[in-house]
């Protein structure tokens, strides 16, 4: 019986450790600044590291996220990133953080969505309409109308926005579980892609005209990242 119960166990073992393995290992030393050079450096999560030895406090700093933005867009919002791109000591540490300037009456920070990373978001100016719709089958909406102070969270992949309902500029900034979470805004991904997806997939994914399909294709869609 218990020779049963250890080929069990080992069984059950065995089919859960490739869930172990799927997501990112937590890092095995302080930390790993990204370099562009690989030269002297060590592949990992998806940049070279600098020898540790060589690191400075400027590869863990970023200035400039108090300055606005300028939001005189078609969206009319602007997005400022800090993550591995900006501060390189943020490779394999798996956080980022970006400032979101909204314009007034209407700034809108499109559909979009983090393919590695759930966001928490802080208002600290103006009045938001933001929400995140579930997935398929549900679809439900889920939203909320926040003030300064408010924190809103929106979780790893699922379609989000925001939208300033009020009459003056708002601000906000957001942490991110990922340290290059990406972003799919969901306008210009279907409509905005190069090369173009043939119209035909999308009259019969929108149930549109082909026409109006053909409009929608042949627009500037405006990225505010």
């Amino acid at each position: 019986m218990k020779s049963a119960h250890f080929i069990l166990a080992f069984c059950l073992l065995a089919l859960a450790s490739p869930l172990a393995y799927a997501s990112d290992p937590s890092p095995l030393q302080d930390f790993c600044v990204a370099i562009n050079d690989p030269k002297d450096g060590v592949f990992v999560n998806g940049k070279f590291c600098k020898d540790p030895k060589l690191a400075k406090a400027e590869d863990f700093y970023y200035s400039g996220l108090n300055i606005p933005r300028n939001t005189s867009n078609p969206v009319g919002s602007t997005v400022t990133p800090v993550n591995v791109a900006q501060i390189p000591g943020l490779n394999t540490l798996g956080i980022s953080l970006v400032r979101i300037d909204y314009a007034p009456n209407g700034g809108l920070n499109p559909p979009h969505t983090h393919p590695r990373a759930t966001e928490i978001l802080v208002v600290v100016e103006g009045t938001l309409y933001v929400g995140f719709v579930t997935s398929n089958t549900d679809n439900r909406l889920i939203a909320k109308v926040l003030y300064p102070g408010d924190v809103f969270v929106f979780p790893i992949g699922l379609i989000h926005f925001q939208f300033n309902v009020g009459k003056t500029k708002a601000v906000a900034f957001a942490g991110l579980s990922s340290q290059n979470p990406g972003v799919i805004t969901i306008a210009n991904a279907v409509f905005g892609p190069n090369p173009s997806i043939n119209p035909d997939i999308l009259v019969k994914a929108f149930q549109l005209d082909k026409n109006v399909v053909k409009k929608l294709q042949s627009k500037f869609w405006w990225g505010n990242n």
